[in-house]
């Protein structure tokens, strides 16, 4: 009895439970508003306000600005507050897939690189690591030389910048470029890289850049103006497909009217030709009948050795 109760009990809580798809919501993930105004990067489903905090949100840098040639980037954005339907989000650091690293690296190349912790001028504090690749094997006091220089050029190009600046140098390759030209007179290198950057601590957060009330405006605008492109769009293909329907009933009609033409004068010909030519062909059996007369002139052939028989006995 205590199993058949429990076996019920459990079918009306199964029964009075919830459906938890239905209370859930989507939210647009937003970029952070310095320095990318809040670009829209995705969508994210949550129940509550409270279950997107915290979350992070991961796409290629060829998704984020359509760069092809940093596909192989991932970059990353915790959500950090929602505002209605709006998730905003704070960069914590991007990565290179680790295939992408493996196939630079080669057995007769070196390979270079270094951890280094800066402190930006707004008071974040990130961790960079560089990845510098030479075209042959190089000595140890040579990789320490390119790590010592490379390390200095970071440290004083973060302390003269903003963490917005340093993300915009990072994806955009300014601080590779530079670091490459310093360790060129030490060694050439094949490629020089930021292969990952970690936010450890934030700092002070910027209020530059536009509003999330103008860049919904903004929004609104571009799709107002994209519908109706699209309606315009829609209205002349309409119209072009109506001239060209026209054009082929008018080409039907002249075509059927053609064919008609055609027939009514060729119709009555054929016939007074087929009655004319059919006559002869049924009296020509009429003057084969003479052929068939012929055996009977071989008659005499067959009398002439009688008359031979009577001719010898006389």
């Amino acid at each position: 009895m205590a199993a058949k109760k429990l076996s019920a009990r459990a079918r009306v809580a199964a029964r009075k439970q919830r459906d938890k798809w239905k209370g859930k919501r989507w939210f647009t993930i937003r970029a952070p508003r310095h320095p990318w105004n809040f670009k829209r990067i995705g969508e994210t489903i949550g129940e509550t306000e409270e279950h997107l905090i915290g979350r992070v949100y991961e796409m290629t840098q060829q998704e984020f600005n359509g760069d092809f040639t940093k596909m192989h980037v991932l970059l990353r954005f915790r959500v950090t507050d929602v505002v209605g339907q709006d998730a905003l989000t704070t960069f914590v650091g991007h990565s290179h897939q680790s295939d992408h690293t493996r196939r630079q690296v080669r057995r007769y190349r070196g390979k270079v690189d270094d951890v280094v912790d800066v402190v930006t001028t707004d008071g974040y504090l990130v961790r960079l690591k560089p990845l510098m690749i030479t075209e042959r094997r190089i000595q140890t006091s040579v990789k320490q030389a390119m790590r010592a220089k490379s390390k200095e050029l970071i440290l004083s190009f973060a302390a003269k910048s903003t963490y917005s600046k340093l993300q915009e140098s990072i994806l955009g390759g300014e601080l590779e470029s530079s670091i490459g030209t310093a360790v060129k007179a030490i060694y050439p290198c094949r490629s020089v890289v930021i292969r990952k950057s970690q936010l450890l601590q934030t700092g002070v957060v910027t209020e530059k850049g536009p509003t999330l009330d103008s860049i919904h405006e903004e929004e609104a605008r571009t799709e107002a103006e994209l519908n109706a492109k699209k309606a315009a769009a829609l209205a002349e293909a309409g119209s072009e497909e109506e001239e060209v329907v026209e054009g082929e009933g008018d080409l039907l009609a002249a075509a059927e009217a053609m064919e008609s033409i055609s027939e009514k004068a060729d119709a009555p010909a054929p016939a007074v030709e087929e009655t004319a030519e059919e006559a002869p062909a049924e009296e020509a059996p009429a003057e084969e009948a003479p052929a068939e007369e012929a055996p009977a002139e071989e008659a005499p052939a067959e009398e002439a050795p009688a008359e031979e028989e009577k001719n010898k006995k006389e």
